[in-house]
């Protein structure tokens, strides 16, 4: 009876991660994209557009190799379900032994995906900026964003990070209204990214004299830290130059030799031209340069339009938007998204946040 309960027990735990590595993966869209593909590919047969064809095949190994991962654990749970059900049935001791082998099997293969799936975001293995902002309720919750900072000045410690502070603007009675904080390091950012959001903290107020229980918000905003410095780098390789006759003032000379060039960058499609002289090097050089100007202008775009794009998700400081409650006078801290829950409330404040934060990651959040 006791080993059945254990076996049900493991069976659940595996189970959830295997949820959650299917979440992280985005496996069940990639599924629904390999189906269609069939059908895309079954359509095009009967048209015999190989072409077409050809390059749906390797959009649909490639989802596959991306998915096979998956359906290796999903089989071996599988078979270690089926095990479960013999065990019930027959209580043989060889079946606990079978079952107990194919678990570490399968357990060994969810380490693995489960570090390759940490760090799915193009930006965590760059540096990041930590933003605390306090919420409304003054001194008190001036005194959470404080509070908030030692705690992730500890957590960057033990992971070995260098922190500097970029702007601050402080609060009364040694609280912080808000502060950004520079954290340098390998992962930078892949660690911090799932701290974004609303951090709630109840307890007693110390600035109250009646020592009322108070509910205090501060938001943590983190980001990457997105080079400025655009470096332009045009390869011949990447480039289309046509020569032609200039059209316009410039009498016969002009007509007569294909002084005009046109210059097309092939990746970006972006176009530059020059006909104003009458050598045909001097027209390319100035056409190069505006070539080199547009691209860099795109590229500093593409950087704004990113920078804006992270800055939308910066989350208002109000209560459905909270990830984590601190509940110090019952001794108990929730991470909501993950549901785990731990009474250790003075090894979380001095920066013990692993658990919290490898969970979330784990998750896909």
């Amino acid at each position: 009876m006791l080993e059945n309960h254990f076996l049900i027990k493991k069976k659940k735990k595996i189970q959830d991660r295997i949820y959650n590595l299917k979440r992280a993966l985005d496996y069940n869209n990639k599924q629904k994209a390999i189906q269609l593909i069939d059908i895309k590919i079954k359509a095009l047969l009967m048209q015999k557009k190989t072409k077409k064809i050809s390059e749906l095949y390797k959009k649909k190994n490639l989802l596959l190799e991306k998915t096979r991962k998956i359906q290796e654990l999903t089989m071996i749970f599988q078979e270690i379900k089926d095990w479960i059900e013999i065990f019930k049935n027959e209580n043989d001791i060889a079946v606990i032994k079978e079952i107990k082998s194919e678990y570490k099997k399968l357990k060994k293969k969810i380490n693995i995906l489960e570090k390759y799936t940490l760090f799915n975001n193009k930006h965590d293995k760059k540096n990041c900026f930590l933003n605390i902002t306090s919420g409304s309720g003054g001194t008190e919750s001036q005194d959470w964003t404080r509070m908030l900072l030692k705690m992730y000045l500890k957590y960057s410690i033990k992971k070995g990070f260098k922190v500097t502070v970029i702007t601050e603007s402080r609060g009364e009675n040694g609280g912080i209204k808000s502060i950004t904080v520079k954290v340098k390091g390998k992962f930078a950012f892949g660690w911090f990214r799932t701290e974004t959001g609303i951090h709630r903290l109840v307890r007693k107020n110390p600035f109250d004299s009646n020592n009322k229980r108070h509910t205090s918000f501060s938001s943590i905003f983190v980001y990457p830290e997105l080079k400025n410095k655009i470096n332009i780098n045009i390869q011949p390789k990447d480039l289309r130059i046509d020569v032609y006759r200039a059209s316009g003032s410039g009498g016969q000379h002009v007509n007569r030799t294909e002084s005009a060039v046109r210059i097309t960058h092939i990746p970006t499609g972006i176009t530059t031209q020059c006909q104003n002289d009458r050598s045909q090097h001097k027209n390319k050089n100035t056409a190069l340069k505006q070539l080199q100007e547009k691209l860099y202008n795109a590229e500093n775009k593409k950087k704004y339009i990113e920078k804006k794009n992270i800055n939308k998700n910066k989350p208002d400081i109000k209560w459905g938007n909270q990830i984590r409650s601190y509940t110090l006078d019952d001794s108990r801290i929730k991470d909501i998204r993950t549901r785990i829950e731990r009474k250790d409330i003075e090894n979380i404040l001095n920066g013990d946040l692993h658990e919290f934060i490898e969970a979330s990651l784990k998750m896909g959040f």
